[in-house]
């Protein structure tokens, strides 16, 4: 019996030394044992430990490149505010703009739309000012009140003469849509009259047809002498707008005019002045 005690005591023993030796031998293959004998002093491994990394200091090279970064940037943003500036419309240079020709006075007259005209290089005469005053909503001949001006180049989104220089192409293309044009030719009517008038004078209307149809109409020519040799003073709106109509729709030999139609007087006269000649 006392054996038997003996032998379990024994093997306990045993069994905790492997134990131990088995926990010694895997932290000495992880490097984390203590040299036995060298009592509160750091192992090997400790004691071959890297140093703490110290920070480097900037050199002057580094001082002056971290400088220029910061400049380059700070250059950067200002020229990108710059652009975006330029790019940007401004009601003030607007503005300023408009009192060049305006001088003192809220409105553009005459003499400051001839030197407006120099400046953009168009002629008063030429077909893109009245799309421009169109876009203006220029109210009488002649003139551009500030009102008008800075709501018309706001949506043009032009505050200088190099702007609207470059606008030009685009305004000129205006004239290519079928719609804008109708309504471009009707606002001439209302632009181009005395206002203390409801017609057209004779010789303003040739002027506006001329302008409008001239290049489009290969009629026109001959309905422009129709009106120089008739008893016409003057053109009503009603008549205006059915030039426009017939330039459209009807053939250039006439053959689809409908004389019984709703056309106005001049324009039957007109057909039957042209088919005279035609005969003779």
């Amino acid at each position: 019996m006392h054996s038997d005690a003996a032998n379990f005591q024994l093997n306990s023993h045993l069994t905790t030394l492997a134990s131990i030796h088995k926990i010694h031998h895997t932290l000495h293959r992880l490097n984390l044992t203590e040299d036995v004998g060298q009592d509160s002093h750091p192992s090997a491994c400790c004691s071959r430990a890297m140093p703490p990394r110290k920070k480097r200091r900037p050199s002057a090279g580094d001082d002056l490149s971290a400088k220029k970064s910061r400049q380059d940037s700070i250059f950067r943003k200002h020229e990108t505010s710059q652009i975006r500036e330029e790019e940007t419309f401004s009601s003030k240079r607007c503005l300023e703009w408009f009192y060049e020709y305006a001088g003192c006075d809220d409105v553009v007259g005459p003499e400051g739309i001839e030197k407006f005209c120099e400046d953009i290089g168009v002629e008063p005469e030429n077909v893109v000012m009245l799309v421009l005053a169109w876009k203006l909503d220029a109210q009488s001949m002649g003139y551009f009140t500030l009102q008008e001006w800075l709501r018309g180049m706001g949506s043009l989104q032009c505050d200088s003469t190099e702007r609207l220089r470059n606008s030009l192409d685009y305004l000129r293309s205006v004239l290519n849509d079928s719609t804008s044009f109708k309504l471009i030719y009707r606002y001439a009517f209302d632009f181009a009259r005395e206002k203390d008038q409801r017609s057209l004078d004779l010789n303003t209307a040739k002027c506006m047809l001329g302008l409008l149809l001239g290049k489009t109409w290969p009629l026109f020519p001959v309905f422009n002498q129709f009106l120089e040799q008739s008893k016409y003073k003057v053109i009503n709106k009603d008549q205006w707008c059915n030039v426009l109509e017939f330039s459209r729709t009807i053939n250039l030999d006439l053959s689809n005019y409908d004389e019984d139609g709703a056309w106005p007087v001049l324009l039957d006269e007109f057909v039957e002045w042209y088919k005279e000649r035609q005969m003779s």
